[in-house]
Formats: structure tokens, C-alpha cells, sequence
């Protein structure tokens, strides 16, 4: 099953054989297209970026897929569901997600979804809701410490459940705009790489959608009508720095179709010799011909 046109012949004979997330897909031929350019760039970031989920001594990893409830957590699993029922993925996948006690959260949801799907998956209760909203003034926006206490109890779990890998639905525009706020806030030039080690060395952080649209992933999640949970539930998200740069890049790309696809094109294309760090790039020892 190494294309995609497995799949539909699969699905039009109704075989059992389908992977669950897809049970109710749309049939139109857009959806299909659009399905199919998902898993194309997924499949091509897991190439190109050696995550094709085997370690070194040939046996299959074993990766953490979390997930928060979104669109991109809800189309990562779908995709890699995908790929691995077409045998283009050899990792072995465990579900997470993590309660993290913010009023309102509808506790039930990710639960019977994965159930539904029969996939492997753990929920973990952690209320850093409270640490958060303690330690921060109303005021400011509670998500660069959520997210480092949600990473920090991933790491833990991912070590209970003896994977590899954790891995997140960042996606392409993710990517570009932590690149924006880098250069514009941290005077720096980093992004979000599709692959990392931790810093105790020893779980990879994965980005296998990092090649793929957020308006690509928003139709597809459309479509499939995933449960989702909205990331508003902590009240924190108004004005955020992140916002103010996808803001900036949608009227960049209203004005410029394809402005998008460019800039990231230019995170893959770095000439270390323009740039202006001697640390990487060794100016001193430069040397002309006589």
C-alpha cells in the first residue's frame, strides 16, 4: 500500500482494513487532492529529515504523538495513521494528551475519540493551570510557561512509555512565524527545526507536518470534523506576539500569494557566509588568492 491511491480503491470497496480516523472522509475528488498533499509532504519530511521511525539497530522506534485537541495535534495522528497503514511508517505510535486542569476543558473528548479509533493512548492529569495562573499576573500570557511545564511532563511521560520520540503537529506557518518573532523580539535567527534531540540527550523531538500549510491542515480538519477543543480555554491568547505575526505574514501573503512558501524555502536554503555571525562562519580566517 506505498501510494495513495490505495487508499481510495481501499475505501470506495468498503474494505475494514482503513484506518479509523478516516472512517468518515469526505469522497469529493478536493478532498482527495488535499489528503493526498498532506501525506505527500509528510511522508517527503520524514525522508528528508531521517524520521522514517527505525533506530539504528533496524528496530522500530516507538514515538509519543501528542496531542492537545487542535486541528494540527487531530491531522499529525491522522497522517501518520496513514502512513503507517501503507506501511511508509515503521514507528510505533502512542497517543497523548494532557489535562491540564483549565476550567472548562471538556475532559471526555480526546478520551472517546482515540477510543473510537482504537488507538494506543494515554491521558495524564496535571493541573499546571494553577502553577501558571499563580505565577503570572493576569495581565500576561500564560503560554511560554505552559508550554514549558506541558513539555516538561511529556518528556517524563514519553520515558514511562520507553519511547524515542516525542512528537508535535507544528506545521510550516508554525515555523515561520517562531522564525519572525526571533528576529524581531529575540534578536536572533532560529525557527522550529522538524528534528531535535532534548537537552538531557536522550528523546527526539519530531516535526513530521513541518512542511505543511496551516490553511492546508484547517481544511483537512474542516472536513474530517475532528472534535476540537479551542486553545482559548485559559483566556490568556489575546495580543500575543505570535498573533501579531501571523497577522503580518497574512497580509504579506494577501498581497504576494506564495510569500509563505518562499520565506520558508529561504529557511532551507542558508548561506552562512551572508550572515554575519563569526561563530559559525570563521571571517578572520578568510584568505584571497595572491
Amino acid at each position: 500500500m506505498a501510494d495513495g491511491l490505495a487508499f481510495e480503491e481501499e475505501k470506495e470497496t468498503g474494505s475494514t482494513m482503513l484506518p479509523a480516523a478516516y472512517a468518515h472522509a469526505p469522497s469529493s475528488v478536493s478532498f482527495k487532492k488535499l489528503r493526498k498533499r498532506l501525506l505527500r509532504q509528510t511522508q517527503e519530511a520524514i525522508r528528508r529529515f531521517g524520521m522514517d521511525g527505525l533506530g539504528a539497530d533496524g528496530d522500530p522506534q516507538k514515538w509519543l504523538i501528542c496531542l492537545s485537541g487542535g486541528k494540527d495535534s487531530y491531522t499529525l495522528l491522522a497522517a501518520l495513521m496513514n502512513l503507517k497503514w501503507q506501511g511508509a511508517l515503521k514507528a510505533e505510535l502512542v497517543a497523548c494528551n494532557l489535562d491540564q486542569g483549565q476550567p472548562g476543558f471538556p475532559k471526555h473528548v480526546l478520551p472517546d475519540y482515540l477510543k473510537g479509533l482504537g488507538v494506543e493512548h494515554r491521558i495524564i492529569t496535571e493541573d499546571t493551570y494553577s502553577i501558571v495562573t499563580d505565577k503570572l499576573p493576569e495581565n500576561k500570557t500564560y503560554c511560554s510557561l505552559c508550554s514549558r511545564l506541558r513539555r516538561g511532563i511529556l518528556y517524563r511521560v514519553a520515558r514511562e512509555e520507553g519511547c524515542h520520540a516525542i512528537v508535535l503537529g507544528h506545521h510550516r506557518d508554525d515555523a515561520l512565524e517562531t522564525f519572525m518573532m526571533n528576529m524581531f523580539h529575540g534578536g536572533r535567527m532560529a525557527a522550529m527545526p522538524p528534528k531535535l534531540v532534548n537537552d538531557e540527550g536522550d528523546l527526539f523531538v519530531l516535526r513530521p507536518l513541518i512542511l505543511c500549510a496551516e490553511d492546508d491542515i484547517a481544511k483537512f480538519a474542516d472536513a474530517m470534523k475532528f472534535p476540537i477543543i479551542p486553545c482559548n480555554l485559559c483566556g490568556s491568547q489575546d495580543g500575543l506576539q505570535r498573533q501579531a505575526m501571523k497577522e503580518m505574514l497574512d497580509e504579506w501573503e494577501r498581497r504576494r500569494p506564495g510569500r509563505r512558501e518562499v520565506m520558508f524555502r529561504a529557511l532551507q536554503n542558508v548561506r552562512l557566509s551572508h550572515l554575519a555571525d563569526e561563530k559559525v562562519w570563521d571571517f578572520e580566517g578568510l584568505t584571497r588568492k595572491p
